[in-house]
């Protein structure tokens, strides 16, 4: 199966959901609304974020149109990047499949509505994390697993480069 059928198929599950879940969210609760699923850790909370995570740059003006032309980027320079990865790096794959995907899927909430639907509410104690939603996750998880994909990479280079000797003088 080529890449970008597979990226296809990754991006179509992760969208779906993303945007069935934010339209489910946008249609059954008032903004703001709170409803705990695991009481004290885990609320599904209706907000909307302007701005980028945290959310970052929410009162600038030109916001929409720079977050717009970032994601797109972002989005194009990961398609190049996919086009020009080895066969063998599977996981750098599905970690930019999931970037891909979640940044399409704010992508469109951005240019629909002018800001992201956040609903997933997670919090321990005074601890509370910003809301967020299924995009999100699938960024996080991409990156992270990007991160930990570079790192056995460079492990792996390490470890067959030979040793560096040293003179001591």
């Amino acid at each position: 199966m080529s890449r970008y059928r597979t990226l296809a198929i990754i991006t179509s599950v992760i969208l779906v959901f993303d945007q069935a879940t934010k339209l489910y969210v946008d249609a059954n609760f008032r903004l703001h609304e709170s409803v705990p699923v695991i009481r004290g850790f885990f609320h599904l909370t209706y907000v909307r974020n302007k701005g980028a995570a945290f959310g970052i740059l929410a009162d600038n003006a030109v916001r929409i149109p720079f977050f717009i032309t970032v994601s797109t980027i972002a989005m194009i320079g990961i398609l190049w990047y996919i086009k020009h990865i080895r066969a063998d790096q599977k996981l750098t794959f599905f970690s930019l499949s999931l970037i891909f995907s979640g940044a399409l899927g704010n992508l469109i909430d951005r240019i629909r509505l002018g800001e992201v639907i956040d609903f997933i509410d997670i919090f321990w104690q005074r601890h509370h994390w910003p809301a967020f939603n299924v995009a999100d996750s699938a960024i996080t998880v991409g990156v992270t697993l990007l991160f930990i994909e570079m790192w056995r990479e460079d492990r792996h280079k390490q470890a067959k480069s030979p040793v560096n000797e040293s003179k001591v003088v």
